[in-house]
């Protein structure tokens, strides 16, 4: 059984590669704090002509990481950075959100892709649609529109692919590292090689394209096929598998957020609330349920957050 999930997709991009961030893992998250913090250090005692790298962030791609991460970030500059750095005017501080289709939460209902954008313009963010980053070194972004936007932190939130295994012929992988399997998740041209979730494209009537690289369908996937391998041993037939949506959510600030359920669709605050109760019956334990909504309860009522450590290896 392969389940060797996904990372970030560049495109074959190796500037990009090579100079962004990302946020697929931990590390990741505690990468992108060390350079906001480290970013406003700099800021402190930077030449006039350095300024505009520090004070632009990038984040491409739209969907809900991409816009997830430009609320997250308009109410830091807004709560929490001048509070550490009154000496910074944040006027400066610009956060572009870019994205290569016609609208943010592309996978989502119309109506949570119109709210979402119509919050992160009044959160200040600029949101650039239609318009891909062809190359960054890390201090210049080069946008396919032919301008250029000087930053410091470029965060890549544009895609994924699967990690690609050796050993398979060619004809069985498709667009993006996927390998082809049937609806009992058994790999095209193998009879005992099984593959689920991010890594394995099964198309159905009701997903002709695949099914989306979400935990949901992986999670299904795995559970049914632990029933048909054990109704395999015991000469029993096995079920196809059909992915049941449950519905998609994105949170784009304080009382801010969509939810697109199969019966419902909801903004606002009370999606918000939705968003936060959902997260927190996923934690396990009941402890650690109660810690986290007692850190979420003081987050929201102090506005704030006590962790400004830079925690980095020697290692470049």
């Amino acid at each position: 059984m392969i389940a060797t999930g996904c990372k970030t997709n560049f495109f074959n991009n190796k500037s990009i590669e090579n100079n962004s961030f990302t946020l697929k893992t931990t590390y990741d998250a505690i990468a992108i704090r060390n350079q906001i913090i480290s970013v406003f250090e700099k800021v402190l005692s930077a030449k006039e002509n350095e300024l505009d790298a520090l004070l632009n962030l990038v984040i491409v791609g739209a969907g809900p990481t991409g816009v997830e991460l430009a609320g997250a970030f308009a109410e830091i500059k807004r709560f929490v950075l001048p509070k550490d750095y009154p000496g910074i005017d944040f006027s400066k501080f610009t956060i572009y959100l870019i994205e290569g289709s016609k609208r943010t939460l592309n996978s989502m209902s119309e109506i949570s892709s119109k709210t979402s954008l119509s919050y992160l313009i009044d959160m200040g963010v600029n949101v650039i649609t239609e318009t891909f980053v062809k190359e960054y070194d890390g201090n210049m972004a080069i946008l396919s529109n032919g301008k250029t936007i000087p930053t410091a932190t470029l965060i890549w939130a544009a895609g994924v692919e699967g990690n690609k295994i050796m050993g398979f012929p060619n004809d069985i992988w498709v667009a993006n590292n996927r390998v082809i399997v049937d609806r009992f998740n058994k790999v095209k041209g193998y009879e005992n090689i099984f593959a689920i979730g991010d890594i394995s494209y099964m198309t159905t009537t009701k997903y002709p394209k695949a099914h989306p690289q979400v935990a949901n369908v992986a999670i299904n996937q795995a559970k049914l096929l632990s029933q048909n391998l054990e109704n395999i041993l015991n000469n029993k037939s096995c079920k196809e598998y059909e992915y049941q949506d449950l519905g998609t959510m994105a949170t784009i600030g304080r009382n801010k957020a969509v939810v697109d359920l199969p019966f419902a669709k909801f903004k606002g605050h009370f999606a918000w609330l939705i968003w936060m109760f959902l997260h927190l019956m996923l934690i396990l334990t009941v402890r650690n349920k109660i810690i986290i909504f007692i850190n979420w309860a003081w987050s929201y009522i102090t506005k704030n957050s006590s962790l400004r450590l830079i925690l980095k290896s020697d290692k470049k």
